[in-house]
């Protein structure tokens, strides 16, 4: 019996699955009927949102513009909270104390409610909040039909009364809740408000200053969980069903459950924080005979809870719409998740993934609705793979692309093909034809198609942004393609940059914000997913959460946050350039220059991430540039000058000090390391294939270095070593695993060796740099050449093959030509005595007295003795305070280069390193 019972809930559940099946296919076909182009779908099915007449974030390529208090405020700090000041004194407060009044609460929720749907009624209510101490606070989201997503409902709940506020209806009068929300002595209560502080600043630039997050409150009582329906169960009895949160929310009237659930989630909060705030002073009372425990449990709570009010809204802008979307479905089928990583790995599929992500992209902007909603990523890939040529079989494609999808996930629900494809099928054949050429046509095609003059699609206060606020390259480029302008210059410096941002930018998110916390619950500190997996293996530390991921030690920090008076550490971070906001790409940036910084006592230069922030190529390059100029700047006021001036073989110098003044004359002492590495090089590898009159020059600078004889090829291999740190060479020594040996031949070739050379192509001097089979210093073509980076972010290398007597074994005569090296100026220099296996070396005078012995394990050919002299001076004259503000010029320098907008809370000019 059992087992017949058994095959007839199998066959019911198999039915009912086929009958699910059939008609959702007969529901698509009929979609499919229905699909027109004659005109845009918004034109007959107008959304809610519609009605919006002011819209704060828009679907424009422009970055978000937060709330200006006054025009200080604007100037000074763009990337400062409207309300940092006030944020920043309930952070300092001590002495906060929170009495919601909530002990004799009745837990029974009644069926009273206030409906807040007119402006009248809004302002009532702003009146009430004006007058409370505290108020609970929640937000329902709509996002399928919304690109950017909005807030369709606040439910708001004092001590007396629940308040369910229509935000669709009252969109355009938010602006009285403002004051209130940003009054510090009114205590807002929110469960996870990290999400609901952006979402109020996007909609309705509302502010929260005094918060109290629930979550947080779990987090420092580390609550087994913390969401709320848990919180919910076990404080008030009460079960809540959270399927109800994924429902659209932008129906009017809501149901009975979705009221009910509304309330509820604001109802009980003010409740729940009275609980948790009462363990919170327990805690407190219990370790107040432990005078070195550090924690205060009911500040901690306040001041997480408040950090997260210092939160800015920040939207998401890509340089190529849809860029990140094509590369993310590219990568996951390159990796053979889709069931065609042999097709994945074709360019005609990629580059139709990039053009439909592209289109999907903007149709989504432009009709305000969200990227799955337009067309699925499993639509893109079985578009790209089929490449249709009808609309019939494109309508086909989408569908079954579609049906494939588990049935049980929300897309399964949505018509497809969707309503923007159905109006817009033409597209299509206009983005399958292989002549059609790059994305910026696509762009520039479809804008003009549907916003443009004539335009297809109806305008709002969505997508006009689009056209009168595309960002400046963005219109450059329209011009231009209207006026047929075709920039080479600008087409090669597009393709540099592309190919500069492949190569070096980061290829994974920098910042994991992984938690760790004191064993006494306190959060130390944010950091990557390896440095925590680190103590874990070790058995330092626990895991005590797992999304997202975090630690508690199982020892006593050497120090902790609040002993550095900073919030920077504990504070998580974004994965964004901090000056503009770009998402896609981001490279490191060091404010203080390594040049400068590699000299600063080691507990100055701690591995701290305060002077260590994502930037985007073109603010990378802003950045530098300013850096660059402010180098120059420091240079001049401490007449330290940025690069040695001048190298002299002091073999050469000493028989030169012999001659008569008209024989030293005859050639200028002394050439600029680079110059003189550039020209050895050149000669090397390129002297038989070069014209007379340039070989000439090169030589003449080289000679300059050896006093004006006559040079060899051994000479130029030595005169490649000049100023290279011992690091440098054991650093190109392991990359290439060779090693420099001097030839013996001739410097030059004759006229015989060079026409061998030309009809063989290649050089006698190519030759003769071959692998010694023993490991001595060798090198082969193109392996001596480098290049030279001052930038703020990479340490000077230059990539030349070199000897180092602690980890080669040059002969004897190559270390003591080393050794016979000085560096000078040609005006005013002076003679240091020479100590075995130091170099001999002059510099120049800096207010009548000789700069400090130049260090030989550091390079010539950077900013590097530049750095040392500068640190010097400024802890013989200034003590490590000097350092201090020194670091604090260049913060302030960085700032004003760049203004940035989304540097993380807690960053500050006047941070003490």
């Amino acid at each position: 019996m059992e087992s017949k019972e058994k095959i007839k809930i199998v066959v019911a559940i198999a039915s009912f699955a086929v009958l699910s099946i059939f008609f959702t296919a007969q529901y698509r076909k009929r979609r499919y009927r229905k699909c027109t182009q004659s005109s845009c779908y918004l034109h007959t099915e107008p959304k809610p949102q519609s009605s919006f007449k002011r819209v704060l974030a828009d679907n424009s390529y422009s970055a978000f513009k937060h709330l200006k208090l006054s025009e200080s405020n604007s100037e000074t700090s763009l990337n400062s909270h409207p309300y940092e000041a006030e944020i920043s004194a309930l952070l300092e407060n001590a002495e906060i104390e929170f009495s919601f009044g909530t002990e004799s609460m009745d837990l029974k929720m009644s069926d009273s409610y206030v409906w807040v749907e007119t402006e009248l009624q809004l302002k009532e209510l702003a009146d009430v909040l004006s007058k409370q101490r505290v108020f609970a606070v929640d937000t329902e989201q709509h996002s399928l039909r919304s690109f950017l997503g909005f807030t369709a409902l606040i439910q708001i709940s004092t001590q007396n009364e629940d308040y369910l506020v229509d935000t669709i209806a009252l969109h355009d009068a938010f602006d009285v809740l403002q004051p209130v929300f940003a009054n510090p002595s009114i205590c807002k209560v929110f469960h996870g408000a990290d999400n609901d502080v952006l979402w109020l600043q996007r909609d309705f630039h509302i502010y929260v200053v005094n918060l109290f997050d629930t979550a947080k409150a779990c987090e420092v009582l580390s609550k087994p969980q913390k969401s709320l329906a848990y919180l919910l169960e076990t404080y008030c009895g009460v079960a809540t069903n959270k399927l109800l949160q994924r429902e659209d929310w932008r129906q009017r009237p809501l149901s009975v459950e979705m009221l009910e659930y509304a309330r509820t989630d604001a109802h009980y909060l003010l409740y729940i924080a009275n609980c948790l705030i009462a363990e919170l002073r327990q805690h407190d009372s219990e370790n107040s005979c432990c005078p070195d425990d550090k924690l205060h449990f009911v500040l901690e709570a306040s001041r997480r809870s408040n950090t997260v009010c210092l939160q800015l809204y920040i939207k998401e802008i890509e340089i190529t719409p849809g860029e990140s979307a094509a590369s993310s479905i590219i990568s996951r089928h390159l990796n053979g998740q889709g069931g065609i990583s042999s097709k994945a790995c074709d360019l005609q599929f990629q580059d139709l993934v990039r053009r439909l992500c592209t289109w999907r992209d903007l149709m989504a902007r432009v009709h305000d609705e969200s990227l799955r909603y337009v067309l699925s990523d499993q639509a893109i890939i079985a578009l790209a793979d089929k490449v249709p040529t009808t609309q019939k079989e494109i309508c086909t494609l989408i569908s079954q692309a579609d049906l494939n999808v588990d049935s049980l996930s929300s897309s399964s629900i949505l018509p497809s093909p969707s309503p923007v494809v159905c109006s817009h099928l033409e597209d299509f054949n206009y983005l399958f034809q292989d002549k059609m050429g790059k994305l910026d046509d696509v762009f520039l095609e479809i804008l003009q198609k549907h916003l443009g003059p004539e335009g297809s699609c109806p305008l709002s206060v969505f997508n006009y942004a689009i056209l009168s606020k595309t960002n400046l390259k963005l219109t450059y480029r329209l011009v231009s393609k209207q006026n047929g302008i075709k920039n080479s210059k600008q087409v090669g410096q597009k393709a540099s940059r592309e190919l500069f941002v492949k190569k070096f930018s980061c290829k994974s998110p920098v910042y994991h914000n992984c938690r760790i916390f004191a064993s006494d619950g306190r959060l130390l500190c944010y950091c990557d997913r390896r440095k925590l997996e680190w103590y874990v293996r070790r058995g330092l530390a626990k895991l005590v959460d797992d999304n997202p991921l975090a630690i508690m030690l199982l020892f006593e920090p050497k120090g902790r946050p609040e002993d550095e008076d900073n919030d920077f550490y504990v504070q998580s971070k974004k994965n964004i350039c901090v000056g503009c906001g770009e998402r896609n790409h981001y490279l490191r940036y060091r404010i203080i220059p390594s040049c400068y910084r590699m000299h600063f006592p080691e507990h100055l230069k701690s591995h701290r991430s305060h002077d260590i922030v994502l930037l985007c190529v073109d603010c990378h390059e802003v950045a530098h540039s300013a850096a660059e100029k402010y180098k120059k700047k420091i240079a001049a006021e401490f007449g330290i000058p940025l690069f040695v001036l001048k190298v002299v073989d002091s073999r050469e110098a000493q028989v030169a000090s012999q001659l008569s003044t008209s024989e030293v004359n005859t050639v200028e002492a002394g050439v600029s390391p680079l110059q003189l590495r550039t020209a050895a090089m050149a000669l090397l590898r390129h002297g038989p294939r070069m014209p007379s009159k340039r070989r000439e020059e090169l030589r003449q600078t080289v000679m300059k270095y050896y006093g004006g004889r006559e040079i060899t090829e051994e000479d130029l291999e030595k005169a490649l070593l000049v100023g290279m740190s011992p690091h440098e060479r054991k650093r190109l020594e392991r990359k290439k695993g060779m090693s420099l040996k001097h030839s013996k031949g001739t410097g030059f070739p004759n006229k015989e060796q060079e026409s061998n050379a030309r009809s063989m192509g290649t050089s006698p001097i190519d030759n003769a740099l071959k692998v010694d089979g023993e490991g001595g210093l060798n090198t082969t073509k193109g392996e001596a050449c480098g290049k030279q980076e001052n930038g703020n972010d990479l340490e000077i290398t230059m990539e030349v093959l070199a000897g180092d007597s602690n980890n080669l074994s040059p002969d004897r005569s190559e270390m003591s030509e080393m050794k016979d090296m000085c560096v000078m100026d040609t005006d005013n220099c002076e003679s240091r005595s020479q100590s075995e296996g130091t170099l001999d070396l002059f510099y120049p005078k800096s207010d009548g007295n000789a700069s400090p012995k130049h260090n030989p394990k550091l390079s010539l050919l950077g900013h590097g003795p530049h750095g040392k002299e500068v640190v010097d001076h400024l802890l013989k004259e200034y003590g490590e305070d000097g350092i201090r503000e020194f670091c604090q010029r260049w913060r302030q320098a960085f700032v004003e280069a760049i203004h940035p907008r989304f540097l993380p809370a807690g960053w500050d000019v006047m941070h003490r390193i």
